[in-house]
């Protein structure tokens, strides 16, 4: 069984072969946990994400973790029974960017639920030995799926240079924003401000370590952040709504000399941007695209109880009922951060 996007609005559930260990692939995991991204959304509703198109009906879902069930001759540190959460682009491993430590820059990575390759909504896949991490026993199959977010969110705060006694401002606390938002209490960060317009968010935010949450429907955000910094503003401002609005209120927020981190991705491809703010007060922007090197920190974190990413889901569903998770994640972003689709062997618990 697997939910698979034939065309926009067409996402059905349909059976499917178990796929075939190879070469390259060479370990076979049983699906037991799958989130819901927005990017999953996005492909159901619109049929591209930037330059890439739906071409073929593809297999969608990448937030994934679970047991090993098969592995190669050539799989080595993995075994029959091993709980894994699933890095879901594997990359050439022989290019600039791969050679570097930067292979979610290669040009060839291969990504789940990315057309035409194959997601995680289903019972079984194949993957690379080498991108798939063990859970320790005490972390579930959710939190393994949470992991993939999770290091959205570490990525973005290693990237934005998060330090010891830094304030930060998270602009956006859906399930990205809440996992950078703990990111960045965890490399020191001692004012963290979360914001948005969703009150179930922003109530997660305060238990997930905000020291401040505004509500961007009651409140004058950027007033307020410079209120709460004296004026100064924050050292680092990580976006993540994807709103022009919010990234260039993001450079208006910042210190002069700080660091804005760019992670939500607005519709519009050529944004108008404070320019004379970012030159004149020397501030620092980067863009990120999906994340290096982050699986282990990211489960050290959460087996450490040093981040709560279990708080962040809030509904489950069969897989069965997966073409009804996308459209519950789809048409109540009030009530869910995230939706998680578990197959049979999917417990939650692990």
């Amino acid at each position: 069984m697997a939910a698979v996007l034939h065309a926009v609005n067409d996402l059905r559930m349909e059976r499917v072969p178990v796929p075939q260990v190879t070469s390259e692939r060479n370990v076979l995991v049983r699906i037991a946990s799958v989130g819901v991204c927005g990017s999953d959304v996005h492909w159901w509703k619109r049929g591209y994400i930037g330059p890439n198109r739906l071409q073929s009906p593809t297999i969608m879902g990448h937030e994934a973790a679970g047991e090993v069930v098969e592995v190669s001759g050539d799989a080595r540190g993995l075994a029959v029974g091993d709980r894994v959460a699933i890095e879901p682009g594997y990359p050439c491993r022989r290019c600039e960017h791969c050679r570097s430590g930067h292979y979610n820059l290669c040009r060839d990575v291969v990504f789940l639920a990315t057309p035409p390759v194959d997601g995680a909504f289903c019972e079984y896949i194949t993957w690379p030995a080498d991108f798939l991490f063990p859970l320790p026993d005490h972390v579930s199959m959710d939190e393994g799926a949470m992991i993939e977010p999770l290091s959205v969110g570490l990525h973005a705060a290693r990237r934005a240079g998060v330090r010891a006694g830094d304030s930060v401002v998270v602009l956006g606390a859906g399930a990205i924003g809440l996992c950078a938002l703990q990111a960045a209490r965890a490399h020191g960060a001692t004012t963290i401000i979360a914001s948005d317009l969703v009150p179930l968010r922003l109530e997660l935010a305060g238990k997930l370590g905000a020291t401040e949450v505004l509500n961007a429907a009651e409140v004058d955000v950027e007033a307020a952040i410079m209120d709460l910094t004296g004026g100064r503003g924050v050292d680092v401002a990580i976006e993540c709504a994807g709103t022009v609005p919010t990234i260039q209120m993001a450079m208006r927020v910042t210190r002069s000399g700080g660091r804005v981190q760019l992670v939500g991705m607005p519709a519009e491809t050529e944004p108008e941007l404070p320019l004379y703010e970012l030159i004149q007060r020397e501030l620092d922007v980067s863009g990120l695209f999906r994340y290096a090197g982050c699986y282990p920190p990211a489960i050290e974190l959460v087996a450490a109880g040093r981040v709560d990413v279990a708080s962040l889901i809030t509904h489950h569903f069969p897989l069965e009922q997966t073409v009804e998770a996308m459209q519950f994640a789809h048409e109540h972003k009030d009530e869910s951060i995230k939706v998680v689709v578990t197959a049979g062997n999917g417990d939650g618990n692990g």
